[in-house]
């Protein structure tokens, strides 16, 4: 397997704030769906565009410019992304502060190689490849009380006579995938269209009251950040996590091979359980067969402790769930957390797929009952999932629809999440070539993500 060995050279670097004078000085306070994501590791997703014809100097004089005006008139309305994270040294809440001037950073570099088709292929490649087009974020100002904290970068990556590479690092305590969906969908359109065009979704709902906190989940939240924070400890220490031998690669699960498995995991839940009536939508069948086969790819076989529990993380809707109103416009995070689990040798056997749905199933169906019920376990629950080898956790839906944002190029020809390359997550997005499925990203050494391919394409074929 070749590697590209990717390498880039800056050609700009700037900030970019919202309209002078366009928004007033704001602080909103974090609500408890925000301050469980203070401990994860921000966000890096990667849109891939194809520009066959485009030079590094036609993109800078024509182009740029428009992306920067468009970026700075967004910013106006999704106005914390250009603000900080405030976090207190003593244990109050956190808040998201903007004050005038606040801004961004973009920096634009040009690839030095021709690696736009090797990058946005499906196949296993280093993921070391990847990272120089990773934006950094300015390091936290943490002399004084409070810690100041950038929320967001951008890095446009140029890849002359092939395309575009948008990258993006945020932290998740800004928002879930839905606002900054709507973040990149209004980007899209006042660059396509201008600002006065008929534009999705612009103007956000800030108001922090809509968020109801029944449970009082918020107190317990802070104790523990508190205590993590002056214990110095986070969920995810990726600093011993060596990269030096791992791939990513990504999988399609198509709508027909949804059908089937669905068919053979209600066959065998009659067989096993009594009674076929398990929960199956296209993400959970999909969930389930992922993390079968990475538990297997993974080599975790001691027989000797075959009744040790493994969990599966994933996130939910939240607004969707509550039994009160949330405008889907509400700026800011309002999302669940789900962690079924299965016993070892359930999963490993011949039926561990059918084993794997019945428990995400059941979850999902005990988060659309009372999506707040197991809440106060949420931090420790992620304590114990991150990182780990042993369990699983997926990041990204398949409902966010990330292929659709245009900018006037078409769709990406690719998306990448790099965060999974330390998270050890799985990421999942809607597939951009068949309709209805869902791809799969993962990030593993190469002799696991063999292994890992060889379940993926003979599992229909010996199950079905």
């Amino acid at each position: 397997m070749a590697s590209a060995e990717q390498k880039v050279k800056v050609v700009e670097h700037c900030e970019i704030s919202p309209p002078p004078g366009s928004v007033p000085p704001t602080s909103l306070p974090l609500t408890f769906f925000d301050i469980p994501w203070l401990l994860f590791s921000p966000s890096q997703p990667l849109f891939f565009y194809e520009l066959p014809h485009v030079s590094t100097t036609h993109f800078t004089t024509i182009i740029l410019p428009n992306l920067k005006h468009s970026l700075s008139l967004t910013l106006q309305r999704f106005f914390p992304l250009a603000g900080n994270l405030t976090t207190p040294l003593h244990p109050t809440k956190p808040h998201l502060v903007y004050t005038e001037g606040d801004s961004i950073s973009l920096t634009v570099a040009e690839s030095t190689g021709d690696y736009f088709n090797h990058l946005t292929g499906h196949y296993p490649r280093h993921v070391r490849d990847f990272h120089h087009l990773v934006p950094q974020l300015e390091p936290p100002t943490v002399s004084s009380d409070p810690h100041t904290h950038p929320t967001l970068a951008i890095q446009i990556t140029v890849f002359p006579n092939c395309g575009i590479c948008i990258g993006f690092t945020f932290l998740n305590v800004l928002g879930d995938g839905r606002t900054f969906n709507n973040f990149l969908k209004s980007w899209a359109s006042i660059f396509r269209l201008g600002i006065d065009s008929d534009l999705p979704v612009l103007n956000q709902f800030y108001d922090r009251s809509v968020i109801s906190d029944p449970n009082g989940l918020e107190p317990i939240f802070l104790e523990e950040w508190w205590s993590l924070r002056t214990s110095q400890k986070e969920f995810m220490d990726t600093s011993r996590m060596g990269l030096k031998d791992m791939v990513r690669a990504t999988f399609v699960m198509g709508p027909t091979h949804m059908e089937k498995l669905k068919q053979w995991i209600r066959t065998r839940s009659k067989k096993i359980f009594g009674s076929p009536d398990l929960h199956l939508t296209p993400y959970i069948i999909t969930c389930a067969f992922v993390w079968a086969c990475l538990t297997k790819a993974r080599g975790i076989d001691n027989k000797e402790v075959c009744e040790e529990l493994h969990y599966f993380g994933f996130i939910a809707g939240g607004i969707t769930r509550l039994d009160y109103p949330v405008p889907t416009n509400y700026f800011g995070n309002c999302v669940a957390f789900g962690r079924p689990v299965t016993k070892r040798n359930e999963l490993l056997g011949e039926d561990g797929i059918v084993f794997a749905a019945k428990s995400i199933g059941e979850t999902t169906k005990k988060l659309d009952g009372d999506v707040l019920g197991g809440g106060k376990s949420w931090i420790s629950d992620g304590k114990v999932l991150l990182g780990s080898e042993l369990h699983v956790t997926v990041t990204g839906s398949p409902k966010v629809d990330l292929y659709e944002l245009d900018f006037g190029w078409g769709r990406p020809r690719k998306i990448e999440e790099i965060s999974i390359d330390r998270s050890r997550a799985v990421s999942l997005t809607e597939s951009r070539d068949v309709e209805g499925g869902i791809e799969i990203g993962l990030a593993l050494s190469k002799p696991k993500m063999d292994a890992f391919a060889s379940l993926f394409a003979n599992s229909f074929n010996d199950l079905l």
